[in-house]
């Protein structure tokens, strides 16, 4: 199977459509790349949590309502996104050596770790983990 990790970062740019133009070419560059060659997309285990908190945190702001939350939470459950939950502790120790490394936070050594296991590129616009994956030999989407 040929895959990539989607980091959420692209994902909230294909649901809000907003930041900057650069980011916003590399998500749709990110998008058109998969479908062009049939890329499946996986992610950690706390993608779905971190997707949802960022929708909650936008209707707590004010910025969208909470009709357009929960639209937003079906749009990006309907991608078809692999989710890997069957990990549990054991990469645990896999994902403080990484974080602890490249000074990542735990959710975005989690990306790496899973990019790192598969061998697989990495789609993200976090420039800590950007670095951290060029380091460490992950090639980019």
């Amino acid at each position: 199977m040929k895959a990539f990790v989607l980091d959420n970062s692209i994902m909230m740019r294909w649901l809000f459509k907003d930041g900057s133009p650069s980011d916003l070419a590399y998500a749709n560059h990110v998008r058109m790349t998969s479908e062009e060659l049939n890329l499946s997309a996986i992610a950690p285990a706390i993608w779905p949590m971190e997707v949802t908190n960022v929708i909650v945190r936008a209707v707590t702001r004010g910025i969208i309502s909470a009709d357009q939350g929960s639209e937003l939470v079906s749009i990006a459950k309907s991608h078809p996104i692999t989710i890997e939950i069957d990990r549990n502790t054991s990469a645990m120790q896999p994902i403080y050596q990484l974080a602890a490394h490249h000074q990542l936070t735990a959710y975005d050594a989690s990306y790496l770790e899973l990019a790192l296991r598969h061998a697989i590129p990495l789609a993200s616009l976090d420039q800590d983990l950007i670095k951290a994956a060029k380091a460490a030999g992950v090639s980019l989407l």
